[in-house]
């Protein structure tokens, strides 16, 4: 059902939608998506049961309108929205004019809290589709825009489907303002915090007894990129994250190690280098050497691919230019 009727400085037009219990989740607590949507686009949003009356400027009101109907038609389909989606999702339509279920409705796998795990932008669509096509996949941005998370993400669902038979995660045992020899405990104890991230995407994609019992295993590695020297990893999937930290030797070392009907996806923000000024750093220099090879690709994430908080995006705009 659609009425639309000119008035003052624009439109108001009118939207039905039947389920009552994707109403309540599409409005939010206390109509709080509404207003978001609201803020969004620079309109007025009225509610009654299931009838929405969107009022204001013709484009801001159209493009509501299209956001809203996409929105509705997702969570018909069985999609939940978590929080940050509206701005994530809003921003892909009005920018790429593209539909929500082709990147919303890609699941990679399904979390132990039962939650969908799938791309929120359209570089994370193509972060997704280059893996599933290429053996070794470099994801290289900025924090918070799903990098590591969605290779992880992956290789679950690899080892669960069974096209692999283990999962590999390593990571440059690098400081970041602090030195491992002072740090308490042996070296695993030394090491752990730098792995600790890789852990907590893990424990949050599979249940944390059945992820252990897979470490215990050997089926799941996770380990400094150091102890990955001399071996042929066959059967894997593997994720090297923090890569901008690895040397030119640990990155070629890395990427040799690859074996048969293994996948290798490298993460990295090429702003957070923490090598010595001396060092040059082993992404950078696999970014000028490996472009043109088949079978290997680069996906650039921006500040507009971020997943966090929205202040994070605008911590990265401010660091932009003061560079």
């Amino acid at each position: 059902m659609q009425d639309t009727i000119i008035i003052e400085n624009g439109i108001n037009k009118d939207l039905q939608f039947e389920d009552n219990n994707i109403v309540r989740e599409l409005y939010g607590q206390h109509n709080e998506n509404l207003k978001e949507i609201e803020t969004l686009y620079g309109i007025r949003i009225h509610s009654r049961g299931g009838k929405l009356s969107l009022e204001g400027n013709n484009n801001e009101v159209e493009s509501a309108y299209n956001f809203l109907k996409q929105i509705y038609s997702l969570m018909e389909k069985g999609y939940s929205l978590d929080p940050g989606d509206l701005e994530l999702a809003a921003r892909i339509v009005d920018e790429n004019n593209i539909q929500l279920e082709d990147i919303f409705l890609d699941t990679v796998c399904v979390s132990t809290r039962k939650r969908i795990i799938a791309p929120k932008s359209l570089t994370q669509k193509l972060y997704i589709e280059s893996i599933r096509k290429n053996d070794i996949v470099f994801g290289v941005g900025p924090a918070g825009t799903g990098k590591t998370y969605l290779a992880m993400a992956m290789a679950v669902s690899a080892f669960v489907n069974k096209e692999v038979n283990r999962i590999i995660l390593t990571r440059p045992a690098v400081e970041a303002g602090e030195k491992l020899g002072f740090l308490p405990g042996d070296l695993s104890q030394k090491v752990d915090p730098y792995l600790r991230p890789l852990l907590d995407a893990l424990y949050d994609m599979m249940d944390y007894e059945k992820a252990s019992r897979l470490i215990d295993k050997n089926a799941i590695e996770v380990a400094p990129l150091a102890f990955m020297r001399g071996r042929t990893l066959n059967d894997a999937f593997v994720v090297l994250d923090e890569a901008q930290n690895t040397t030119p030797m640990q990155m070629k070392m890395f990427l040799t190690r690859l074996g048969f009907n293994s996948k290798a996806v490298i993460t990295g923000d090429t702003t957070q280098i923490d090598l010595g000024k001396e060092e040059k750093s082993g992404l950078l220099e696999a970014e000028s050497i490996m472009k043109k090879i088949e079978g290997i690709s680069f996906v650039y994430f921006s500040k507009n691919d971020v997943v966090r908080h929205p202040l994070v995006r605008k911590i990265i705009e401010a660091y932009e230019q003061e560079d």
